[in-house]
């Protein structure tokens, strides 16, 4: 096992091929923890861990980390399409989720431990589909915007500045952005994203409310609020097209 472009370690599996794994140190972390979605892996663990306890913990986890990277594998076409009453994997806050149909007498979403279930009225069918999406696409609504109002109680409290509301809708390229009239617009692919990295856009679009441009004063605000920008923009960079297409077959196909 190596390290690899800094923030990476490369775990070499028994079949001779390499994993790369994103490694973080958290402040608050108790324990070792791997989590794997649809963008990567990565394994989180608390300051001052040794790099030999973090490797070992990889290493005892290599057989359960290849078979989930293999579950959420999908070619370049993307995704597999979403289909009415069939089971699939979906990242979800970055963590691995099942999504499981349930029939029910009216249309339902709820988030149970590591499931993610759809009651929805016989027959599914194409129709029901509809519905899924629908639910699908307010429950993520409802899930960020939950996780987004903690970051602005927090962090407008550090600026100084607040925007003036904020708006949640699937973006073709961008994670969120500030318009002239201080409106922040964030991704709904987010909601998909572990919540470091939905942190690290917030801090991001927020400190434009004090700098519009990108100039190192701007990353000396952004790294003053959230030091560990850089690892949350890289993971964005990697992980992206696929949150964005996991997006697109949940809510819009």
């Amino acid at each position: 096992m190596t390290v690899a472009e800094n923030n990476y370690l490369e775990l070499a599996t028994p079949d001779g091929e390499t994993i790369k794994v994103l490694r973080r140190a958290h402040p608050r972390a108790r324990r070792l923890r791997l989590t794997v979605t649809s963008g990567g892996a990565q394994v989180s663990y608390p300051e001052g861990t040794h790099p030999a306890q973090v490797f070992a913990f990889l290493r005892k986890h290599v057989s359960w980390l290849e078979r989930k990277l293999g579950e959420l594998k999908f070619d370049e076409s993307g995704p597999p399409r979403l289909k009415a009453g069939v089971p699939t994997l979906i990242p979800l806050r970055g963590e691995t989720t099942r999504l499981q149909w349930r029939d029910g007498a009216y249309p339902r979403v709820e988030l149970d431990a590591d499931r993610l279930i759809l009651s929805l009225p016989k027959p599914h069918n194409k129709q029901t589909l509809g519905a899924a999406r629908a639910l699908l696409h307010s429950f993520l609504q409802a899930q960020i915007r939950r996780d987004v109002s903690r970051y602005l109680a927090r962090y407008t409290a550090e600026l100084g500045r607040a925007p003036n509301g904020v708006r949640v809708k699937p973006l073709k390229s961008l994670w969120g952005s500030l318009d002239t009239r201080d409106w922040v617009t964030l991704d709904l692919a987010l909601a998909l994203a572990p919540l470091d990295a939905l942190r690290y856009v917030v801090v991001h679009e927020l400190c434009h409310l004090r700098i519009r441009d990108h100039s190192p004063r701007f990353w000396a605000l952004v790294g003053s609020l959230y030091p560990d920008w850089q690892t949350q923009r890289d993971w964005l960079k990697a992980s992206g097209h696929a949150l964005k297409a996991e997006l697109a077959r949940l809510i819009q196909e």
